[in-house]
């Protein structure tokens, strides 16, 4: 399960992000090669990622940490950020005159 869950947020995030898996290696500090996450992306690689990695696929991925290592299966780590309410990004505007 924790494969499928990898697998997805990899793929997603490269193509929410529009990134090339050099382009998210390059952003990793090339510690995961572009060829590792190509392959995460196309049939998963839990496997792959141990605790050391997961930070720097987050920075790869433009995700927070612990997103990575619940996908992963790892377990999860402090972070200071995750009391912080966040809202909709996207904001409704409605048109009176088109009714």
């Amino acid at each position: 399960m924790a494969d499928e869950e990898l697998q997805d947020l990899v793929r997603r995030r490269l193509w929410e992000l529009a990134r090339t898996p050099d382009e998210a290696s390059r952003l990793s500090r090339w510690v995961v090669p572009p060829e590792t996450i190509e392959r995460m992306a196309r049939i998963g690689g839990r496997s792959f990622i141990s605790e050391g990695l997961a930070e720097f696929l987050a920075h790869a991925l433009g995700v927070p940490e612990n997103r990575v290592r619940r996908a992963a299966g790892l377990p999860q780590v402090e972070d200071p950020r995750e009391d912080i309410a966040t809202g909709p990004h996207l904001r409704l505007v409605r048109d009176d005159d088109a009714t």
